[in-house]
């Protein structure tokens, strides 16, 4: 008897509650699609290359500037917090990290929501800044499962490269490089900045796909000479890790022709 009472009671309020609640989320999904009607998107497409040429893992040999033959079988490497930014403003995305392989095309994509606007530059970090490194094994992207975390050192390797040289002196021919390390001079964490050679527009509700290329050869020799016969081997962070990021950050260029769709 008692709980029918309490149900009339309370049955009026309901009635004047239920729909007002309704409302603020009806409104709040039109506000949230509003949103992101006014957001433009951005879509980054990583293109590997050897010498200009799209990169083929395994079976392809290839030569790199000090004439060592080689071909690759492992190569991917983590984008964090890609972004772009003009002279007042810089915007980014705020999901965290992706690890781009290249055994994975879709990988190789990358879209994020922007405020629309006219932009002078890209920007990413390479590899994983020291607040995600000294926070242990994490998920997505960060799962060391990806085979890309040192639970050892409680660290992730920024960039994984590993093939087969007939000049490596390693078993089985092969060379290694595991690129981690965020402490102090030799941290292999290395912000790309990439400008336009003019103002790209992000339009509201359009995609704006941005080419990159990624020129690997210039791994072995754009600030440092790094021959496959001195040096097969580059697994733990130090000196030798720290030159060699110096060398990957010098990969990345714009390929002209971004597009809105």
């Amino acid at each position: 008897m008692n709980n029918g009472l309490q149900y009339k009671k309370w049955f009026p309020l309901f009635r004047v509650v239920l729909p007002v609640l309704l409302l603020f989320l009806c409104l709040g999904l039109i506000n949230h699609e509003r949103t992101e009607r006014r957001m433009g998107v951005v879509k980054l497409t990583f293109l590997l290359n050897v010498n200009g040429r799209p990169l083929v893992l395994n079976d392809t040999l290839y030569n790199n500037i000090f004439g060592e033959p080689y071909r690759l079988s492992k190569f991917k490497f983590y984008v964090g917090e890609p972004g772009l930014k003009n002279l007042k403003q810089a915007e980014k995305e705020k999901q965290g990290y992706h690890l781009v392989d290249a055994t994975q095309p879709q990988s190789q994509r990358i879209s994020f929501a922007l405020k629309p606007g006219e932009y002078n530059e890209l920007f990413f970090t390479l590899g994983i800044d020291s607040a995600r490194n000294c926070s242990g094994a994490q998920t997505g992207a960060l799962d060391p499962m990806n085979d890309m975390f040192w639970t050892w050192n409680s660290g992730y390797v920024m960039v994984k490269m590993e093939g087969v040289s007939a000049v490596s002196s390693s078993v089985n021919q092969r060379f290694e490089y595991h690129i981690g390390g965020y402490k102090g001079k030799n941290s292999a964490v290395r912000t790309i900045a990439l400008k336009f050679a003019s103002p790209l527009a992000i339009l509201p509700g359009k995609t704006t796909e941005i080419p990159v290329v990624i020129e690997i050869n210039n791994w072995w020799n754009k600030q440092y000479p790094l021959s496959i016969k001195d040096y097969p081997v580059c697994t733990t962070p130090g000196e030798m890790a720290g030159r060699i990021s110096l060398n990957y950050k010098n990969m990345f260029s714009l390929r002209p022709g971004a597009v809105s769709k």
